[in-house]
């Protein structure tokens, strides 16, 4: 008889969660502190805006390769060794990016800290899907999503400790090397960490050790019921087989939801989020605020901002549903950002209070994607494919991610520079109101409906926008043995 406390327990499943989470924590990092310490480096050496922007978007493309080779090595190694790698690759880039002694080896270094960061961002959350019992796996999962958003947070708050101390310390260079290099610490505690967690128990089934599988169960203190049923769960899984690649070859219907994946995560980008996360300093010193500390403090807001507004999402998503939130966020966003880009327009110079409405209106662009476009494109394209496609589909969704967070990345002091501060801002909020045409049109309503459903409408045919109502009668004639089945 299992005598350990139910409080005992609890700390066990969160420590795991946490531990795993932490690969959230360090991809905020990584996100946040390129905005405080590009200034400085852009000193350091003496960097063209294309040079800028190819800093900023080094990482992304490194993001972009780890996502891609993140499902080798997960399948290869296991989930929780491929975590160890990217926290070794973490720690490796960290201190790289630090030392670099040029342009070219910083975005070498910042490339190759990017592959950790993509691993991470596959593999963290798939480990904390398979291992977490079932009446916890929702809030570990978003356990993960929510220290992205503090990361981003506490590297603001670095940069901005560390900008203030070069500025009354006379320190030439602003301390940007620290900034980069500090986030070898967390990578090396969650290294430490990792190493006191369990394999993911659907990996040890996959990999035909179920005993050991089993065990991982009971070292968590699971009582026999809970065990019974996680090891149903894997079992019923594994009936169907991952074949994503043959689906994507022979299944239309598979692909219409990758086309509608890729989109939903290209209009994520093109919200002009990551403007505003990668390049908040500059924006700030647009807005009238000069000083370096009133920059960094105002990328501290907007940081807090961001995981205030995110509490929005987890509270009415499963209530109001996905579609509706999108709405209001797209709205709130577009008008922000034109509000934003006007004001520009008009003056900040000619009229300087205009600035801290400037700044207002983009704290309003943040809590409008937070509250939207951040979590639920993530919700739905977890909701989207069928299960024998799934892996492939969120490597797809994932990808096209990083690759347009990227081209974000590259382009955005292009377009200041060429199109104007305000007219940049203009575009966006432009962008941000014709993607309610394209939710109108191709995106379903998910709430309440089950995934099986959902699969079952998909690979019948009906239109994108209809997957989320309920199936008709004839909806799994003539589909493979197995096709409508999900978990």
């Amino acid at each position: 008889m299992d005598t350990v406390s139910p409080l005992r327990k609890k700390l066990i499943i969160y420590f795991i969660g946490f531990t795993a989470a932490l690969a959230g924590l360090l991809f905020g990092l990584d996100i946040g502190v390129i905005s405080g310490a590009l200034p400085f480096i852009k000193n350091t050496f003496k960097l063209s805006i294309e040079a800028e922007g190819t800093v900023v978007s080094a990482l992304l493309w490194g993001a972009v390769i780890g996502t891609l080779i993140s499902g080798v090595l997960s399948s290869k190694f296991g989930r929780r060794k491929t975590i160890l790698i990217s926290a070794v690759i973490f720690v490796l880039g960290s201190v790289l990016c630090s030392i670099a002694q040029s342009e070219l080896l910083l975005i070498g270094a910042r490339l190759f800290l990017g592959v950790a960061v993509g691993v991470a961002s596959f593999t963290a959350p798939l480990y904390l899907s398979e291992i977490s019992p079932q009446k916890v796996r929702g809030s570990l999962i978003s356990m993960y999503q929510l220290m992205i958003t503090i990361g981003i947070v506490l590297a603001f708050l670095s940069n901005t400790w560390l900008a203030s101390y070069a500025t009354f310390g006379g320190v030439t260079g602003g301390h940007w090397r620290i900034m980069l290099g500090v986030i070898a610490i967390p990578a090396a505690i969650m290294f430490v960490g990792v190493l006191f967690l369990p394999e993911s128990p659907r990996w040890l089934f996959l990999k035909g050790f179920k005993d050991r599988a089993v065990a991982v169960f009971e070292g968590m203190h699971l009582d026999k019921a809970e065990i019974a049923s996680e090891v149903k769960e894997i079992e019923d899984n594994l009936k169907v087989k991952q074949n994503g690649f043959e689906m994507f070859k022979t299944n239309p219907n598979f692909r219409r939801a990758i086309g509608l994946g890729i989109g939903l995560q290209i209009i994520q980008q093109l919200t002009g989020i990551n403007v505003v996360m990668y390049f908040a300093p500059t924006i700030f010193r647009i807005a009238g605020f000069a000083t370096t500390n009133q920059q960094m403090w105002g990328t501290v807001i907007v940081g807090m901002i961001n995981v205030l507004a995110t509490f929005i999402a987890i509270g009415f998503v499963d209530r109001l549903g996905r579609k509706p939130i999108m709405y209001a966020g797209f709205v709130t966003m577009g008008l922000a950002m034109i509000a934003v880009g006007t004001l520009f327009n008009i003056g900040i110079e000619k009229h300087p209070g205009l600035g801290y409405v400037a700044i207002f209106a983009l704290l309003i662009f943040i809590i409008g994607f937070a509250m939207s476009a951040g979590p639920i494109i993530w919700v739905i394209c977890s909701e989207i494919y069928p299960l024998s496609g799934r892996d492939l589909g969120v490597t797809f969704s994932t990808a096209t991610n990083w690759i347009a967070n990227a081209i974000v990345g590259m382009t955005f002091l292009l377009l200041l520079a060429g199109f104007g501060n305000g007219n940049t801002f203009l575009l966006y909020g432009g962008l941000n109101i014709l993607f309610i045409i394209f939710f109108v049109l191709f995106v379903p309503e998910t709430k309440g409906v089950s995934l099986e459903k959902i699969e079952a409408n998909l690979l019948s045919g009906l239109p994108l926008k209809q997957i989320g109502q309920p199936p008709r009668a004839s909806s799994t004639v003539g589909l493979p043995a197995g096709s409508a089945r999900v978990h």
